[in-house]
């Protein structure tokens, strides 16, 4: 495994957990927001099934809960640092109109990055061996 990818790009990436290479999604942007979501039923590479089993990503939303606190908390770290809290100039209400803002905006990266992030918690690289996409199993 001398020419194995390093993960941190293959997520951000968000490449097949099990190869590395092969797309995790249909389509690279996230427009059309209705296909956002659309994967293949298994990796074009390596044949890694992309849903495990039925109702497999319904975990997701925990992991998504995650990645939306910490953007909260980044978001209270820099604003805490830049502007301060206060109650007497409102800097709060400021403070949770942008986080408000920002997770609207964010959240179909969220969305997207909870399933590859909870798909590599489940799968380890090279796990699978190859198997022929269109081959049946």
């Amino acid at each position: 495994m001398a020419d194995k990818p390093d993960i941190l790009p293959a997520i951000l990436k968000m490449k097949c957990p099990n190869c590395r290479k092969g797309d995790m999604y249909l389509q690279k942007s996230i427009f059309p927001l209705k296909k956002m979501m659309d994967m293949p039923g298994r990796c074009a590479v390596c044949g890694q099934k992309m849903e495990i089993e039925v109702g497999f990503y319904y975990g997701t939303g925990y992991v998504s809960y995650a990645l939306a606190v910490g953007v909260a908390i980044f978001n209270a770290v820099w604003f805490g640092l830049l502007v301060g809290f206060s109650w007497k100039d409102n800097s709060i209400w400021w403070y949770m109109g942008i986080t408000i803002l920002m997770m609207i905006l964010l959240q179909p990266f969220l969305m997207r990055y909870s399933r590859v992030l909870y798909l590599y918690l489940f799968v380890k690289y090279g796990s699978s061996p190859y198997r022929d996409p269109d081959s049946p199993s």
